[in-house]
Protein backbone atom coordinates (compact mmCIF):
# COMPACT_ATOMS: atom_id res chain seq x y z
CA UNK A 1 0.00 0.00 0.00
CA UNK A 2 1.44 3.25 -0.93
CA UNK A 3 1.42 6.08 1.11
CA UNK A 4 3.04 8.91 -1.66
CA UNK A 5 1.33 11.81 -1.30
CA UNK A 6 0.15 13.87 -4.39
CA UNK A 7 0.69 17.44 -5.11
CA UNK A 8 -2.08 19.86 -4.66
CA UNK A 9 -4.92 19.96 -6.57
CA UNK A 10 -6.61 23.53 -7.99
CA UNK A 11 -9.22 23.71 -4.72
CA UNK A 12 -5.84 22.60 -2.35
CA UNK A 13 -3.40 25.30 -3.86
CA UNK A 14 -6.45 27.79 -4.00
CA UNK A 15 -6.44 26.93 -0.07
CA UNK A 16 -2.88 27.25 0.96
CA UNK A 17 -2.33 30.20 -0.61
CA UNK A 18 -5.54 31.76 1.07
CA UNK A 19 -3.70 30.49 4.26
CA UNK A 20 -0.60 32.16 3.25
CA UNK A 21 -2.48 35.53 3.16
CA UNK A 22 -1.86 35.63 -1.09
CA UNK A 23 -5.32 36.25 -1.63
CA UNK A 24 -5.10 37.81 -4.89
CA UNK A 25 -2.67 35.19 -6.19
CA UNK A 26 -4.50 32.15 -8.60
CA UNK A 27 -3.23 28.81 -8.10
CA UNK A 28 -3.36 28.90 -11.80
CA UNK A 29 -0.99 31.84 -11.92
CA UNK A 30 1.72 29.99 -9.73
CA UNK A 31 1.10 26.90 -11.65
CA UNK A 32 2.16 28.64 -14.56
CA UNK A 33 4.77 30.39 -13.12
CA UNK A 34 6.84 26.66 -12.01
CA UNK A 35 6.03 25.26 -15.26
CA UNK A 36 7.77 28.28 -17.15
CA UNK A 37 10.78 28.45 -14.98
CA UNK A 38 11.17 24.48 -15.76
CA UNK A 39 10.34 25.03 -18.92
CA UNK A 40 12.88 27.94 -19.35
CA UNK A 41 15.30 25.19 -17.29
CA UNK A 42 15.56 26.24 -13.71
CA UNK A 43 15.54 23.73 -11.61
CA UNK A 44 15.18 24.10 -7.89
CA UNK A 45 16.30 22.70 -4.75
CA UNK A 46 13.48 22.42 -1.63
CA UNK A 47 14.66 25.71 0.21
CA UNK A 48 15.25 27.68 -3.10
CA UNK A 49 11.76 26.78 -4.06
CA UNK A 50 10.09 28.08 -0.90
CA UNK A 51 12.17 31.35 -1.36
CA UNK A 52 11.03 31.44 -4.63
CA UNK A 53 7.26 30.57 -4.25
CA UNK A 54 7.35 33.73 -1.48
CA UNK A 55 9.30 36.13 -3.78
CA UNK A 56 6.56 35.29 -6.41
CA UNK A 57 3.61 36.01 -4.15
CA UNK A 58 5.08 39.19 -2.49
CA UNK A 59 5.64 37.46 1.42
CA UNK A 60 8.92 37.91 3.13
CA UNK A 61 8.26 33.91 3.92
CA UNK A 62 5.78 31.12 3.39
CA UNK A 63 4.29 30.79 7.14
CA UNK A 64 2.14 27.47 7.20
CA UNK A 65 3.94 24.71 7.69
CA UNK A 66 1.80 22.17 5.28
CA UNK A 67 2.66 25.00 2.50
CA UNK A 68 6.33 24.22 1.59
CA UNK A 69 5.50 20.78 1.41
CA UNK A 70 2.66 20.83 -0.79
CA UNK A 71 5.14 23.58 -3.39
CA UNK A 72 7.57 20.92 -3.31
CA UNK A 73 5.21 17.84 -4.12
CA UNK A 74 3.63 20.42 -6.92
CA UNK A 75 6.98 21.26 -8.28
CA UNK A 76 8.22 17.43 -8.36
CA UNK A 77 4.99 16.77 -10.73
CA UNK A 78 5.64 19.37 -13.01
CA UNK A 79 9.39 18.52 -13.19
CA UNK A 80 8.34 14.71 -13.72
CA UNK A 81 5.11 15.96 -16.49
CA UNK A 82 7.92 18.09 -18.68
CA UNK A 83 10.58 15.33 -18.28
CA UNK A 84 8.33 12.31 -19.11
CA UNK A 85 8.69 13.11 -23.07
CA UNK A 86 5.48 11.86 -23.63
CA UNK A 87 3.66 14.86 -23.20
CA UNK A 88 2.10 14.52 -20.28
CA UNK A 89 1.97 18.23 -18.79
CA UNK A 90 -1.14 18.84 -17.22
CA UNK A 91 -2.36 22.80 -16.69
CA UNK A 92 -3.86 23.44 -12.84
CA UNK A 93 -6.83 25.02 -14.00
CA UNK A 94 -9.92 24.95 -12.25
CA UNK A 95 -12.41 21.41 -12.88
CA UNK A 96 -15.40 21.92 -15.32
CA UNK A 97 -17.56 22.23 -12.17
CA UNK A 98 -16.39 26.09 -12.56
CA UNK A 99 -18.19 27.98 -14.66
CA UNK A 100 -16.70 28.80 -18.49
CA UNK A 101 -15.96 32.20 -18.20
CA UNK A 102 -14.14 31.42 -14.94
CA UNK A 103 -11.67 28.64 -16.11
CA UNK A 104 -11.14 31.01 -19.00
CA UNK A 105 -9.78 33.59 -16.69
CA UNK A 106 -7.92 30.92 -15.00
CA UNK A 107 -6.18 29.88 -18.34
CA UNK A 108 -5.12 33.57 -19.21
CA UNK A 109 -3.81 33.75 -15.46
CA UNK A 110 -1.95 30.05 -15.75
CA UNK A 111 -0.48 31.91 -19.22
CA UNK A 112 0.65 35.22 -17.57
CA UNK A 113 2.08 33.13 -15.06
CA UNK A 114 4.03 30.93 -17.61
CA UNK A 115 5.04 34.17 -19.81
CA UNK A 116 6.49 35.40 -16.39
CA UNK A 117 8.20 32.38 -15.11
CA UNK A 118 9.47 31.80 -18.55
CA UNK A 119 10.99 35.06 -19.14
CA UNK A 120 12.99 35.11 -15.81
CA UNK A 121 14.44 31.82 -16.43
CA UNK A 122 15.38 32.11 -19.39
CA UNK A 123 16.31 35.45 -19.22
CA UNK A 124 18.41 36.51 -22.21
CA UNK A 125 18.96 33.66 -23.96
CA UNK A 126 14.77 34.35 -25.19
CA UNK A 127 16.04 35.76 -27.79
CA UNK A 128 18.22 33.01 -29.41
CA UNK A 129 14.73 31.03 -29.69
CA UNK A 130 13.70 29.13 -32.61
CA UNK A 131 11.46 30.83 -35.01
CA UNK A 132 8.57 28.74 -33.74
CA UNK A 133 9.26 28.78 -30.14
CA UNK A 134 9.31 32.73 -30.66
CA UNK A 135 6.02 32.52 -32.15
CA UNK A 136 4.64 30.20 -29.52
CA UNK A 137 5.13 33.03 -27.23
CA UNK A 138 3.64 35.79 -29.22
CA UNK A 139 0.68 33.13 -29.48
CA UNK A 140 0.44 33.09 -25.31
CA UNK A 141 0.95 37.14 -24.88
CA UNK A 142 -2.54 36.63 -27.07
CA UNK A 143 -3.86 33.93 -25.35
CA UNK A 144 -3.23 35.61 -21.74
CA UNK A 145 -5.84 37.84 -22.77
CA UNK A 146 -8.52 35.16 -23.03
CA UNK A 147 -12.04 36.10 -21.61
CA UNK A 148 -15.42 34.50 -22.08
CA UNK A 149 -18.86 35.48 -21.15
CA UNK A 150 -20.72 32.53 -22.24
CA UNK A 151 -21.61 29.13 -21.64
CA UNK A 152 -21.88 27.49 -24.93
CA UNK A 153 -21.01 24.32 -25.77
CA UNK A 154 -19.05 25.80 -28.65
CA UNK A 155 -17.03 27.93 -26.52
CA UNK A 156 -16.39 24.99 -24.30
CA UNK A 157 -14.96 23.75 -27.52
CA UNK A 158 -12.75 26.33 -28.34
CA UNK A 159 -11.31 26.66 -24.75
CA UNK A 160 -10.58 23.07 -24.59
CA UNK A 161 -8.24 23.66 -28.35
CA UNK A 162 -6.80 26.48 -26.62
CA UNK A 163 -5.68 25.01 -23.38
CA UNK A 164 -4.16 22.07 -25.70
CA UNK A 165 -2.42 24.71 -27.66
CA UNK A 166 -1.07 26.25 -24.47
CA UNK A 167 0.27 22.67 -23.05
CA UNK A 168 1.74 22.15 -26.65
CA UNK A 169 3.65 25.36 -26.41
CA UNK A 170 5.01 24.93 -22.95
CA UNK A 171 5.97 21.10 -23.80
CA UNK A 172 7.74 23.05 -27.21
CA UNK A 173 9.38 26.15 -25.74
CA UNK A 174 10.83 23.13 -22.61
CA UNK A 175 11.91 21.05 -24.96
CA UNK A 176 13.91 23.70 -27.06
CA UNK A 177 15.31 25.03 -23.69
CA UNK A 178 15.92 21.69 -22.21
CA UNK A 179 17.87 19.98 -24.85
CA UNK A 180 21.07 18.42 -23.40
CA UNK A 181 24.01 20.22 -25.22
CA UNK A 182 25.19 18.26 -28.55
CA UNK A 183 28.30 16.36 -27.46
CA UNK A 184 31.91 17.21 -29.08
CA UNK A 185 34.24 15.41 -30.49
CA UNK A 186 36.06 16.03 -27.28
CA UNK A 187 37.58 13.24 -25.14
CA UNK A 188 36.57 11.16 -29.05
CA UNK A 189 39.31 8.33 -29.66
CA UNK A 190 41.56 10.25 -32.93
CA UNK A 191 42.44 8.00 -35.71
CA UNK A 192 46.41 9.06 -37.11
Amino acid sequence: MSTELSAPDFDQLANLLLEEGAVTFSPSELHGILVGQVAAGQRFEVAGLAQFCAQQLDLDQLSQPSTAPNLGLLYKQVLAQMESGDFELALLLPDDEHSLPLRAEQLGLWVTGFIAGFGLGAGESAAKLSTEAQESIGDLVQIAQIETDSESEEDEGLLMEVEEYVRMAAMLLFAECNTPPETSDVGAPTTH
